[in-house]
């Protein structure tokens, strides 16, 4: 066997594989043998079919097979012969050949980069500095409430956060359309289910009233029939409901699982919670920033091969998330998750690259520490723990947040973090 490598534009190599045709075919051979002791073919008993049949049958399938693991076997001989990391999968071309004694095949691939990580001294981070204090404690505990509100019958006009039950009919130049009328239907002014032309004409109106107005559909809405279009609403309002709210007592605390309805312990676990989503937070943007700065800071450049594959992957995870909420099914184009694509890929060589070179290999007590961290977020937390400790794909999942929470450590090791005082709203992103 004989494999010379040529190197190729970029990270891309080539090989010149040499098949010795007599070990192709006694391979073959060999294979249809041990076949026709057992196989099955019209006319002839189990095992009794003579191998010129067998072979008529299923030799070019077998040769095909025995071709495929060859030209891998060969392929990975040159590789280790020539010290390479090969990055994706080869290519295999057939290449024509005077040669009767054997077939000669070129082997396409992409190697793995060479990665300089640049200094990071120069860089910069921001790490949110963040009290949870009582107020944000109570704005809490309001959302809560107002999660749990229930709706009375209100003798007033129509406002801000009210539930208002219509009858409704809409044209688009005098014509009705689908889904352009309802009786009985409910919407919470403020909650934006509405369009906001539709909505902002609900605020004032009373029941029993009927108002007319325009609604103005947006270039990008949903249903294209309307997209662009302005509709011709009628309404009657069937009755206005005010938001009524649960009282911060011993019920609502049990009806969040404080078993003995102590306010305080409710407060107490709310506030640990929020303390819990701010380390996440903190983490996030910390990581975040990290990854823009090597990112920046990095030299490298990135197979194409891999790229393709993480567009594939991405364009199947897009689809199956589709499917999975009922969403219609849209052709999609691998441009759209080529840009996504090449930055993760990117991004996992240099965080590769990283781990390696400054031993941030993750350590059995900082995964265990990680799923006691997610497992407390549910009521069961033992039964998540066991969970992720017998699901290996959870625990890769694991793993790899791990090694970015050392990654992220080392850079800012490395850069000027600065500590700033943020609001928990701030935070939040609701200041």
């Amino acid at each position: 066997m004989q494999a010379n490598l040529e190197i190729l534009e970029g990270l891309g190599r080539r090989f010149d594989i040499s098949v010795p045709m007599d070990q192709l075919e006694a391979e073959v051979q060999s294979r249809l043998k041990r076949m026709a002791r057992n196989v099955r073919m019209d006319g002839f008993r189990p095992g009794k079919a003579p191998l010129s049949a067998v072979a008529r049958v299923h030799g070019p399938g077998v040769r095909q097979d025995v071709l495929g693991e060859t030209l891998q076997a060969r392929f990975g001989e040159a590789v280790q012969a020539h010290q390479l990391k090969v990055a994706g999968y080869p290519r295999f071309e057939a290449k024509p050949s005077e040669a009767a004694a054997g077939m000669i095949f070129s082997a396409s691939f992409e190697v793995y980069p060479d990665v300089a990580i640049g200094a990071l001294g120069d860089g910069k981070l921001s790490r949110p500095v963040v009290e949870v204090g009582e107020a944000d404690v109570a704005k809490t505990l309001d959302i809560l409430r107002k999660q749990r509100q229930t709706f009375a019958p209100a003798d007033r006009a129509a406002q801000e956060g009210d539930l208002v039950r219509f009858d409704f009919e809409g044209k688009v130049d005098g014509v009705p359309f689908e889904g352009g009328k309802a009786e009985g239907f409910g919407a919470v002014i403020g909650e934006g289910r509405l369009l906001k032309d539709f909505e902002q004409n609900l605020v004032g109106v009373s029941a029993g009233e009927r108002k007319a107005f325009d609604v103005a559909f947006p270039a990008d809405y949903a249903a294209r029939e309307l997209a662009g279009k302005t509709a011709r609403f009628e309404i009657r309002v069937q009755d206005v409901q005010a938001p009524v709210l649960p009282p911060l007592d011993a019920d609502f605390a049990r009806m969040l699982g404080i078993e003995d309805g102590d306010l305080d312990k409710l407060k107490a676990e709310v506030k640990t919670n929020l303390e819990r989503e701010v380390t996440r937070r903190i983490k996030g943007k910390m990581k975040e920033q990290a990854m823009e700065l090597l990112l920046g800071n990095s030299t490298l450049d990135v197979p194409k091969s891999l790229v393709a594959m993480e567009t594939e992957r991405l364009m199947k995870m897009t689809e199956a998330d589709m499917q999975q909420r009922g969403v219609q099914t849209m052709k999609l184009s691998a441009d759209m998750f080529t840009g996504q694509a090449e930055r993760r890929v990117r991004l996992g060589l240099i965080l590769a690259e990283i781990v390696q070179k400054n031993t941030l290999a993750a350590q059995p007590e900082q995964l265990h520490a990680l799923i006691e961290e997610q497992a407390q977020s549910y009521e069961e937390p033992e039964q998540v723990v066991q969970w992720y400790l017998q699901n290996p794909e959870r625990m890769q999942e694991i793993e790899s947040l791990a090694l970015e929470e050392n990654v992220v450590a080392w850079v800012a090791g490395q850069a000027q973090v600065e500590d700033v005082t943020t609001s928990f709203d701030e935070l939040m992103g609701r200041a």
